[in-house]
């Protein structure tokens, strides 16, 4: 494959990785029907791990690691730092707009809009990450990371919650959800709950941890010291041993991604060193790219398509159009006209989310001919 002129310098797995976990977001966000989803695309109802569970820290660890790739020559100028961490800020500021944007849409009610979510916790940890990545070396940024797995337990193990009484890891009377309904209140939280936010205050320090554990790797994976094959069994036995850690530390701290304990971020982060450790041997070593063009042109607009898709799926329940003597939003008329009379229940919703991506995959690819890239 021939990459467009501005992806020869890119890390060609880290695009590929980048491309499958935006993909797979969006197929477990847009399926046809929202009753009919099969386990694996569902989220554990608490604490536990599906695939599903996967895709958002996979994305945060991939910000760990874009950031060694876009900062680590910037980062050797101590002068030239103030310039770096502004255009940081400006990139943060962007992410988190564009996350409030998408919660307005499409009333703008500003009194009810919910200020937490996917955009906003990753322009928090791309922030926070960058600048601890630009001020610090490797040892340090591996003292903070289990630092943040460390403290993050024990406040919430040993800190009692206002008004409930002793620390425990339920949905809405852990310290984490007092905490949100306090600053937030309920009006600005997730509406499926609106006494909790999985994208919380509280949680987003271990958010911030996979940030690092991303960091971590892309050092290793960067590292000019290491030959390709000491790269790999390195990411994988970091990958190994973190995800052996996380599911010890299950035992006594769930792994819950609502909660994004220490577990969830070692057992996670362990799992993603792995699969880009893969990625990076197979297409970036061995050479094998001819399956990759697809996951590279989600990969290079990730944010852009995680946006956009947002904007149009909330669009098509919006409009309303005549079907069968009643009237249905234009999402359904196309689920009820090509899925529904052709599959079974569970079938037609899991063709309706593919169908989704593959709409946007011939977008993407169009803008990929034209060498579009839309930077945030």
């Amino acid at each position: 494959m021939t990459p467009a002129p501005e992806l020869k310098k890119r890390l060609l797995s880290l695009d590929v990785f980048r491309g499958i976990t935006v993909a797979a977001m969006i197929l477990v966000n847009n399926p046809g029907d929202w009753r009919y989803i099969y386990a694996p695309l569902e989220h554990s109802e608490w604490n536990g791990c599906t695939p599903t569970d996967l895709i958002f820290p996979f994305f945060l660890f991939i910000v760990g690691v874009s950031i060694v790739y876009a900062l680590s020559g910037k980062k050797v100028d101590a002068s030239n730092h103030s310039k770096v961490l502004l255009s940081v800020f400006k990139r943060a500021a962007i992410l988190f707009g564009l996350g409030l944007l998408l919660s307005l849409f499409p009333f703008f009610d500003f009194s009810v809009v919910r200020i937490p979510g996917v955009l906003t916790r990753i322009a928090i940890v791309y922030l926070i990450t960058a600048i601890l990545f630009i001020k610090f070396n490797e040892k340090v940024l591996f003292r903070l990371f289990i630092g943040l797995l460390l403290i993050y337990w024990l406040v919430m193990t040993l800190i009692p919650v206002p008004g409930i009484g002793l620390p425990n890891l339920e949905p809405e009377t852990n310290l984490g959800a007092w905490l949100d309904r306090t600053i937030f209140t309920e009006a600005h939280l997730w509406k499926p709950s609106k006494t909790w936010d999985p994208e919380g205050l509280l949680s987003t320090l271990p958010a911030v941890a996979t940030g690092l554990f991303g960091i971590l790797i892309g050092l290793t994976l960067k590292s000019k010291q290491r030959t390709d094959e000491n790269k790999v069994a390195w990411m994988f036995t970091y990958g190994l041993i973190a995800a052996l850690a996380g599911l010890v530390l299950d035992l006594v701290f769930p792994i819950n991604k609502s909660l994004w304990t220490s577990s969830f971020v070692l057992y996670t982060g362990g799992l993603a060193s792995m699969a880009l450790g893969l990625c990076y041997w197979l297409i970036d070593v061995k050479g094998f790219t001819k399956f990759t063009k697809p996951f590279v042109i989600y990969g290079v607009n990730a944010i852009t398509v995680y946006f956009a898709s947002g904007i149009i799926a909330r669009s098509m329940t919006l409009i309303y159009v005549p079907l069968n003597g009643k009237d249905v939003t234009l999402k359904g008329w196309f689920y009820e006209q090509f899925f529904t009379p052709y599959f079974s229940p569970y079938n037609a919703s899991l063709a309706g989310a593919i169908t989704f991506v593959l709409i946007w995959l011939l977008i993407l690819w169009i803008m990929y001919r034209k060498n579009i890239i839309i930077k945030v």
